[in-house]
């Protein structure tokens, strides 16, 4: 393979910022909105606003690679290790 095809092109590299800045901008609205109906005025909410933005993003963060895992974890105890072997019963 050629070092061209292994990098991403500058397109696909905008289209992942403005999607990854899309996101960002979307949990932040969403949160300072939940703070601004819960009451919270002045600056705090610029506090909240930071606080919950990007606990967010942290957790959406680590739940991607966990769905992952995970998927991959129940697909090996599932599936017999051989294609032809057969699943064990239960007598």
């Amino acid at each position: 393979m050629k070092a061209k095809e292994k990098a991403m092109s500058e397109d696909m590299k905008k289209i992942a910022l403005i999607l990854s800045f899309a996101l960002v901008v979307a949990i932040s609205l969403f949160s300072v909105s939940i703070a601004y109906a819960g009451g919270v005025r002045g600056i705090g909410l610029l506090g909240i606003w930071f606080f919950m933005t990007f606990g967010i993003v942290v957790v959406l963060a680590q739940v991607i690679p966990a769905g992952i895992l995970f998927v991959a974890m129940i697909n090996g105890v599932f599936t017999p290790a051989q294609r032809n072997e057969r699943p064990v019963e239960v007598v």
